[in-house]
């Protein structure tokens, strides 16, 4: 793979990601790789704009939230698009606050469960 520029099929490798992915996030305007001709390459860029993508993704981010995010870190966002961001931070954050502990009920219950099942099982 090159060091400065990525086709298409080496960008999919690098993140993971299918060529149908880049391809709507490059029609939505989330990513704009350099075009010759029908090939499309991503420079240092769209890699950085790609994992910020991901990330977002992860954290539960809207695609369009994850636009206001990416005019955010390439200073091109106002003070309230900043301000919002901090707010949807906050309420994303509580939520997976809330999934956390979820998962953590469920693990114990499901560590509950197994034991008691194990438990008869040494009794048979």
């Amino acid at each position: 793979m090159s060091d400065t520029r990525l086709t298409l099929k080496e960008m999919c490798a690098k993140f993971d990601a299918t060529p149908r992915t880049l391809r709507y996030y490059e029609y939505i305007e989330l990513l704009q790789p350099e075009r010759e001709g029908r090939t499309r390459y991503y420079g240092p860029r769209e890699c950085a704009r790609m994992t910020l993508i991901l990330r977002g993704r992860k954290w539960g981010f809207s695609l369009e939230e994850i636009r206001q995010w990416l005019l955010i870190y390439e200073d091109e966002g106002t003070e309230a698009q900043m301000r919002s961001m901090i707010e949807l931070a906050d309420r994303q954050l509580a939520d997976l606050e809330e999934q956390q502990k979820q998962l953590k009920e469920a693990l114990a219950e499901l560590q509950d469960l197994r034991d008691k099942v194990a438990a008869g099982l040494s009794k048979s």
